[in-house]
């Protein structure tokens, strides 16, 4: 490891910065301990921002790596490295982290030390799982986040939290410990725990399709995929606005990852065999999961099942290209990759910023109903237009993040199967049909009642979170480019690996 260790800043500095705030916070004020969590989820972005800017974006190569013997008995690094699949995940991670410190600044009032400090311990671990090349590591920032989200939800959360939470760790927890067992088998066939080892490692059939199976019970449930997504929609309705942001923009991510970094290139020809049947599971997602959506009563509840149509899109787009390597047509197959990159990346900030839309109202209305309300336009005419522009953005309008990836992966699902691409299009009538649907009732209309009458519109703190989150939406929605620069040589390189047969 050579120079400046940039990259290990970005994963410590949250998790030194919340210990600093959990355990020397004592005797000070409410203020000075957020400022002082404001001051490090900055610091950390700003990190994240110089790594972003010295990314060469013309090489499939890993950057920044750090490699130091942290087990030497059985060969367990400290190893960390990014590529072009991995940096945009990082720097969604700090900026969505800075939005949620701020969101907390005045509504939370009860423990504010802890409640900030868990989060920004939880930045760190995420950046770490994002950028873990070592399995095990990667295995230990994967499973220790859970721990600050379970207290989030736990302490913080609503009327059944404990419910919520003793189901989210339990469905998380459980999935992951079949990851462990693959990864130890993995490790006794190729005597290394390294992530890009483990890539090269010649596996039978039968070893792959194991693997790809222990490997997708953890990842399915993170994404969530039906029909393991049963915990998500609890785990939102409980979890404090902070909570359910990053929950959804960042820790479903990690799903979709661990699918792209370990499943797919340790199993290729497993992954090949049963992509029919993750291409089966992705619809029902889209489709099925879509029509739940436009029945629930509750915003955070819609918005949850909102979530696991669209992270299907996702699922969708890594499994559509196995059908296109018998054809060589390696373009449409780079598309499918790329928009279910894409789309990780826009859901995160759009269900993020719908989330903290819900929590703008919550925090008046102490209701997250849709029955509860109806014509908040007329007190809130500028937090009517910024939930106009993400529920447009949840609905794929051309213009937005949220149509980009949607796009993509339908048209490369033409190369598929047409029958594929007119299935998962269906999300463009029914995203439309539960987030319109919601959002007129919701804003339009008479004021409801004297509580929606009495309420005041966003001040200047909130306005300028949803402002952030409106520019990103529109930016990658107008000029993706950027993205797709950064993904383009790590996506070409995984679809030449994936067209090898191991076997």
């Amino acid at each position: 490891m050579t120079g400046l260790p940039l990259l290990s800043l970005v994963v410590w500095t949250p998790i030194v910065g919340g210990l600093w705030v959990l355990l020397a916070s004592a005797g000070r004020g409410a203020s000075t301990v957020r400022a002082v969590a404001l001051a490090v989820s900055v610091a950390t972005f700003v990190l994240s921002v110089f790594l972003w800017t010295g990314f060469d974006a013309t090489t499939h190569e890993m950057q920044f790596v750090e490699r130091v013997a942290w087990v030497s008995t059985f060969d367990i690094h400290y190893h960390l490295g990014l590529d072009g699949i991995s940096m945009p995940l990082v720097l969604l991670t700090t900026l969505m982290t800075v939005l949620v410190v701020l969101a907390g600044w005045e509504v939370i009032e009860y423990r504010p030390a802890q409640y900030l400090a868990a989060f920004l311990i939880q930045e760190g671990l995420m950046v770490g799982a994002f950028s873990a090349l070592d399995s095990i590591l990667f295995y230990v920032f994967w499973e220790a986040l859970l721990i600050p989200m379970f207290l989030i939800i736990g302490i913080w959360g609503g009327p059944r939290r404990i419910y919520a939470t003793v189901k989210f760790f339990l469905y998380t927890f459980l999935g992951s410990v079949l990851m462990l067992v693959a990864l130890l088998y993995l490790y006794a066939e190729a005597g290394s725990f390294a992530i890009l080892d483990l890539h090269d490692l010649p596996l039978g059939l039968t070893a792959q399709v194991l693997v790809f199976i222990a490997f997708l019970v953890a990842f399915a449930v993170k994404v969530p995929m039906w029909p393991v997504h049963t915990w998500l929609p609890d785990a939102h309705v409980e979890a404090p606005t902070g909570g359910s942001v990053i929950l959804a923009a960042i820790m479903l991510k990690l799903g979709g990852y661990g699918l792209v970094r370990l499943s797919m290139p340790i199993a290729p020809d497993a992954s090949a065999e049963l992509a029919m049947f993750m291409i089966a599971l992705s619809l029902v997602a889209i489709v099925y999961v879509g029509f739940v959506a436009l029945v629930q009563p509750d915003m955070k509840k819609l918005i949850a099942y909102s979530s696991v149509s669209h992270m299907g899109f996702v699922t969708l787009g890594f499994f559509i290209v196995f059908s296109m390597f018998d054809s060589g047509d390696t373009t449409s197959a780079a598309l499918g990759v790329e928009g279910a990159l894409i789309q990780m990346i826009s859901h995160g900030f759009i269900s993020g910023a719908l989330f903290l839309c819900v929590g703008v109202m919550y925090d008046r209305v102490h209701s997250r109903m849709i029955g509860d309300y109806g014509g908040v336009a007329h007190p809130m005419p500028a937090f009517g237009a910024f939930m106009m522009l993400f529920a447009l953005a949840n609905s794929g309008l051309p213009g937005t993040s949220g149509f980009v990836g949607e796009f993509m992966v339908i048209l490369a699902s033409f190369k598929a199967g047409a029958w594929i691409a007119v299935l998962a299009a269906t999300t463009l009538v029914l995203g439309a049909a539960y987030t319109l649907w919601m959002y007129k009732r919701v804003v339009y209309g008479p004021v409801a009642n004297d509580a929606v009458a009495a309420l005041s519109d966003i001040g200047r703190r909130e306005f300028a979170i949803l402002a952030v989150l409106a520019v990103v939406v529109l930016l990658f929605g107008i000029w993706p480019a950027p993205l797709l620069e950064v993904m383009g040589p790590s996506v070409e390189h995984l679809l030449e690996h994936l067209a090898k047969s191991k076997l």
